[in-house]
């Protein structure tokens, strides 16, 4: 079980990496292929939509074909797109390669993350998401700079390259250690179901993204919050027919239970949405505040890198030690004021408290992904952990896109009333203000957790 956790953390992070790397090399990729670098935003934002049309058949696919396999095809259509990505010779090329390339991705999250707990004793969910949570971590602290290094010094194309020998060396290793699946009797697929939920996370997560890179005032935008409305509403209609179905594409039955309710889509998705936008603000941060280079800034986010893998260990013998409500609640107040503190940082701050800030913050973000991610499944069953996983995944992509779409928004909204012409101090103030208090928004529900939730995997006395 160990080793295929290992393999399933490994391919998951390349996969995680290959969502954050590709934002430094836009303009030089642009420069190759010989269009605006605008143009190429669409490779990103294909990628976004591709992988949330095929989300929801995840859990569907996994029961029908095996895990195992489904897995093993994922990484390989991701592979192979990866490889058409960096061939690519015009815009139009690297952007169907990358809508490939994305529906691979969407597959591989919440099938290797079922993969992992397959079978897994509830004493050992800590254990195991603490290395499936690694690649979420990381990735995007680091993507940035190894994506700009790479382009400076060899070629934009090796941002899709390196995923070639990694992807065949994941799949060899799935294909060697994961037993095969046991052949199960699998209802018809729920057509509605699905492409109800299809249409409504592209138009959700399209439309954020669309916001995200939006200018100018709310009416330059409203096409992008139409997009956004017309999305909840089709994922609203999905979730009345998924309730009615006898056999829904993604079950909902996870949702009745609180833990996994509160880790997904509550507080958990103002936590993440925090967790998300500050890796996305900091670099901006550093280069419109601080006036540093794309890569002096890259290299100011090793300290955040750092807090995230020092505090590692920690992790479970916080949990053990004080349990999941009040890690959280602790870890959530404290990473509010964290994110609050960046609003201060000015070219004056001296270089150790800033520092020292990142250090801390990095630390706080690996307690509460790592707490929120193992709380999402004390308390399913195994025979609903497919579909926890399908919609935990569902939740992190919809938390993501909102956390950048938000700080690009309170950015613009903040830029406007000031009546400035470029982003300063002032614009950032708010926005990392209003995202910290979103962080600490997330600790009410936190703190309505009963204090024994979680208790029979982490020992510790209620009371």
């Amino acid at each position: 079980m160990q080793r295929v956790t290992l393999t399933v953390s490994a391919a998951l992070f390349m996969l995680l990496l290959d969502t954050t790397i590709l934002n430094t090399s836009l303009p030089a990729m642009a420069q190759a292929l010989r269009v605006p670098p605008l143009t190429l935003s669409a490779a990103i934002t294909i990628y976004l939509l591709a992988g949330a049309a095929v989300l929801p058949l995840a859990a569907w696919l996994g029961e029908r074909f095996g895990l195992r396999r489904v897995f093993a095809l994922a990484i390989g259509l991701f592979t192979v797109a990866s490889l058409l990505c960096g061939l690519a010779d015009s815009a139009t090329e690297l952007v169907l390669a990358r809508a490939l390339q994305g529906a691979g991705g969407g597959l591989m999250m919440p099938v290797g993350r079922t993969l992992a707990l397959r079978g897994a004793r509830r004493e050992d969910l800590i254990r195991i998401t603490a290395v499936l949570i690694w690649p979420a971590l990381f990735a995007p602290v680091i993507g940035p700079p190894l994506g700009g290094f790479i382009t400076t010094y060899f070629s934009w194309r090796w941002n899709f390259f390196i995923n070639v020998p990694l992807g065949l060396a994941a799949i060899a290793l799935i294909l060697r250690w994961v037993p095969r699946d046991q052949r199960t009797l699998v209802p018809a697929l729920d057509i509605g179901g699905a492409l109800g939920a299809a249409a409504g996370l592209i138009l959700l997560l399209g439309g954020l993204e669309w916001s995200a890179h939006a200018t100018g005032n709310l009416q330059a935008r409203l096409p992008a919050l139409t997009a956004v409305a017309a999305g909840l509403l089709v994922l609203g209609g999905t979730v009345a027919h998924l309730r009615r179905t006898p056999h829904p594409v993604v079950s909902l039955a996870p949702l009745s239970l609180r833990s996994f309710r509160v880790a997904t889509f509550t507080g958990g998705t103002f936590a993440t949405m925090c967790l998300q936008a500050t890796p996305f603000l900091l670099p901006l941060l550093f280069q419109l505040v601080l006036g540093l280079s794309a890569v002096d800034s890259g290299l100011l986010l090793l300290p955040y890198f750092f807090g995230n893998l020092a505090i590692k260990p920690v992790t479970t013998f916080l949990l053990m030690r004080f349990g999941f409500r009040r890690v959280l609640v602790g870890a959530g107040l404290a990473c509010a004021l964290a994110i609050g503190g960046f609003g201060f940082i000015d070219p004056g701050t001296p270089w150790a408290p800033l520092v020292l800030l990142l250090l801390f913050a990095g630390c706080l973000r690996s307690i509460l992904m790592t707490t929120l991610n193992t709380l999402m499944f004390v308390d399913v069953p195994a025979p609903q952990r497919a579909p926890a996983s399908s919609l935990s995944s569902m939740s992190f992509q919809v938390s993501s896109a909102l956390g950048v779409a938000v700080g690009a928004m309170v950015l613009a909204t903040a830029q406007l009333a000031y009546g400035h012409t470029r982003l300063g101090m002032a614009e950032f103030q708010v926005v990392f203000i209003v995202v910290g208090l979103f962080c600490a928004l997330a600790t009410v529900s936190f703190w309505r957790l009963p204090d024994d939730v979680g208790a029979d995997i982490t020992n510790v006395p209620v009371g």
